[in-house]
């Protein structure tokens, strides 16, 4: 099926496997429309071709599963039936034999783990395409959780992504219509998240920098690495006692309060997008805990996303449009994320105006939002930055976690009053702070050369050898330092201004 494909002799055994894969799930249309050979018909088997599509992804394994799970959040791509296939694949793996692990656990260690630790569990805790969990406790009694990698696992990965790469590549120049939708882009992102995820390093080093980020919030409880233990095929971190949020009786019956839990949640999640820059990008109940004290324990921070500050200001101002039924400037956000993509300004203040028709009243509903605002996409054929859709989709995915323990809880309205967050966190304060720093020494610069330009600008008035000064020159020469004068008074003015604000700042940020 694949033959059109160029690929080196090292990962031909893997093509076979993966063409056969794809036949026996009669994939055959699908191929056909990437100009990839095959043929059938979309109905052949009698299942959908979406849903035999998520079985190929996910008896091909962890790279394609990983791949169903990013289109996942493509609802500016896929209509809803495939978004609801690929959002049931999961990481699930076969349980191993802890002495298969046992090699590269020791060589991880620098001894066998019944010595190096007080306790270790051979029986794993979970078990997913890419690691496998043991439960331990270190010699000082601190229960800690090992995530192990599946050996190997990661050539296995890699030659993955060289043959999606090319399949992208392939699909690019066999039809324009797919490449209005950047797949290249797309494979780019699941090599970047995949070759992440196979260093547990950078999970480590994720989870230090959430960690960081709400040291001073004894709400969130974030598990602290282990480092001595630590490599690139082994991550040991504190194990979190605690409750997945499925639902509140649960909860309740845990001791946690799923009201206060769905709050401490939302401020959490608020914090992570529009204050911290960096969100959990996966955060599904199995990744939450409830815990004692009505706390939420946060895991797995193997993939991560991150806001600019552009960005964040755009899901304000989205918001906000939102709330206060204001078309115009949600027509101006997503001119924003639709930018470079030719979409005329009079479809896209259509569709704000539906937008706002259908939600801008009473309770929000956030998956209806983006269901919405995604058929407007492919209404318009444009793909939506990817930042972006990571972003809703974790948005949509916790609010329908929170909501299931909460059915009062409103994701929407907590962020319409989010910019207080923004402007009143210490972050964003040290943030204005340097900038308007910088803003001062420009305006300090410019001020030393003014009184120079301007003098500059008045004698090549009055002094052109080729020509004669008259009246009318020495009247603009006045002007010129005239203004000049003003200027400077500006400059002035605005040096206190921003003085002023320094200080406030850092009175604020005390």
């Amino acid at each position: 099926m694949f033959t059109t494909l160029a690929v080196a002799a090292r990962d031909r055994k893997r093509l076979t496997e993966i063409s056969g894969i794809a036949a026996r799930f009669g994939l055959g249309a699908v191929l056909a429309r990437l100009g990839l050979g095959g043929g059938g018909a979309d109905d052949e088997g009698g299942e959908p071709l979406s849903r035999r599509t998520r079985q190929a992804l996910e008896a091909l394994g962890p790279t394609f599963i990983k791949l169903g799970q990013i289109l996942s959040t493509r609802s500016d791509l896929l209509p809803p039936d495939w978004i609801e296939e690929f959002e049931q694949l999961q990481s699930n793996g076969v349980t191993l034999d802890f002495d298969v692990l046992r090699p590269d656990v020791e060589a991880a260690l620098g001894g066998p783990p019944e010595l190096v630790f007080a306790r270790f569990d051979v029986t794993p805790l979970a078990a997913a395409s890419i690691a496998q969990v043991h439960r331990a406790a270190l010699q000082d009694g601190t229960e800690v959780v090992l995530k192990i990698r599946r050996p190997g696992v990661r050539p296995r990965v890699e030659a993955d992504l060289r043959l999606i790469a090319e399949l992208a590549r392939k699909a690019e120049q066999a039809s324009a219509e797919i490449a209005r939708y950047r797949p290249r882009a797309l494979v780019a992102q699941l090599s970047e998240a995949m070759l992440d995820e196979l260093d547990f390093t950078t999970e480590g080093r994720n989870t230090d920098r959430f960690a960081a980020d709400f040291a001073h919030n004894r709400d969130v409880v974030i598990p602290a690495v282990h480092w001595d233990y630590t490599t690139d095929r082994v991550l040991v971190q504190d194990y979190l006692d605690g409750i997945a949020p499925i639902d509140a009786e649960r909860l309740r019956a845990g001791g946690v309060d799923p009201h206060r839990l769905a709050q401490i949640g939302a401020d959490a999640v608020l914090d992570m997008v529009l204050v911290n820059g960096r969100f959990h990008a996966d955060p599904h109940p199995g990744n939450l805990r409830g815990m004692a004290g009505d706390r939420v324990g946060l895991l797995d921070f193997g993939m991560v996303g991150t806001v600019t500050p552009r960005r964040r200001a755009e899901l304000i101002s989205f918001v906000q449009a939102l709330a206060g039924s204001d078309a115009e400037r949600m027509a101006e956000v997503l001119a924003d994320w639709t930018e470079g993509a030719d979409v005329p300004s009079q479809s896209l203040t259509a569709g704000a105006e539906r937008l706002i028709a259908r939600h801008g009243n009473g309770d929000v509903d956030l998956p209806a939002i983006v269901a919405d605002l995604m058929a407007l996409m492919r209404q318009e054929r444009v793909s939506a930055p990817p930042d972006l859709m990571l972003i809703l989709k974790a948005l949509v995915t916790i609010e329908g976690v929170l909501s299931r323990v909460d059915p009062q809880f409103d994701l929407v309205r907590a962020m319409s009053g989010a910019w207080k967050r923004v402007v009143f966190s210490r972050r964003s304060l040290g943030a204005v702070q340097n900038q308007v720093i910088g803003a001062l020494l420009d305006l300090s610069a410019s001020g030393g050369d003014l009184p120079r330009l301007i003098r500059a600008v008045s004698r090549r008035l009055l002094d052109d050898p080729g020509r004669q000064a008259g009246a009318s020159d020495r009247q603009t020469a006045e002007a010129v330092t005239k203004a000049g004068r003003w200027i400077g008074v500006s400059i002035l003015g605005a040096g206190g201004m921003i003085a002023l604000a320094l200080i406030a700042g850092a009175w604020l940020g005390r």
